[in-house]
């Protein structure tokens, strides 16, 4: 009778872990859909396929007419820029961010959403005019956000997608990519890695421990834009990818 007992009572919290995994699921889908319907959502109502200018043709840089009145208008005025990857799932707005956390749990128009969006560190000018300017996003299972960044561990993506595309008011930029490296998210704030006065040992550091092999190479002068994602090799471990603006 005891033995009868137990096994009900293990048949009922198999069912209940069950039951509570099913809408664990299911809530994380919702959020992750909610969050890619509204990212479609900015996309449809600010670009447009647009025409290139000359300097745009020369670089590569495919035409898009993105509505920055519009965004702002609509959306946020905290918008400043668009990182577009043509073939993957990067095509998202980049936010100007007051912190670390805000645009973490937060889409552009301050819904939150555990998707979060792509943002820039506080600490650089939202113009992307500094010698360093850092991106920050999720690495979303689904792919979405930054969550192909880290397929650059394999010298076959990379050769795939060797650029990616900044889109910004002032003028648009191809991004030739040069390092991508796993590195200790308490290693990259010991070292400061996120200011620009330490950019010659942000590429040292880079150029020692890059996941794939590019022939670009930064010259005095060039701008660095870092894409920054978590990765699950240990437990605050993150994947970087540096390039270097073209304009």
């Amino acid at each position: 009778m005891m033995k009868r007992v137990s096994l009900w009572i293990l048949l009922i919290v198999a069912l209940g872990v069950l039951g509570w995994s099913g809408y664990e699921y299911y809530q994380i889908h919702q959020v992750t859909a909610e969050g890619n319907e509204t990212f479609d959502a900015i996309r449809d109502l600010a670009i447009s396929g647009g025409e290139a200018t000359d300097r745009d043709v020369e670089l590569g840089i495919p035409p898009r007419d993105i509505d920055w009145d519009e965004l702002h208008a609509s959306v946020s005025e905290d918008i400043i820029g668009w990182i577009y990857s043509p073939g993957t799932s990067i095509d998202y707005p980049i936010m100007r961010a007051d912190d670390y956390v805000f645009f973490l749990y937060h889409l552009p128009d301050g819904t939150p959403n555990n998707n979060g969006s792509i943002f820039l560190d506080f600490n650089h000018s939202p113009d992307f005019s500094d010698d360093l300017s850092v991106i920050y996003g999720h690495h979303m299972r689904s792919g979405a956000m930054f969550g192909t960044l880290n397929h650059y561990r394999e010298q076959s993506f990379f050769e795939d997608y060797p650029v990616m595309f900044l889109y910004t008011p002032q003028g648009n930029y191809r991004v030739d990519l040069m390092y991508g490296f796993v590195v200790a998210e308490g290693e990259w704030r010991l070292r400061a890695f996120m200011f620009e006065e330490n950019v010659p040992e942000l590429l040292e550091f880079g150029a020692g421990r890059t996941t794939f092999s590019s022939d670009v190479r930064w010259e005095e002068g060039d701008r660095i834009l870092a894409l920054s994602t978590c990765e699950y090799d240990f437990d605050d471990a993150r994947y970087v990818v540096l390039g270097i603006l073209r304009y």
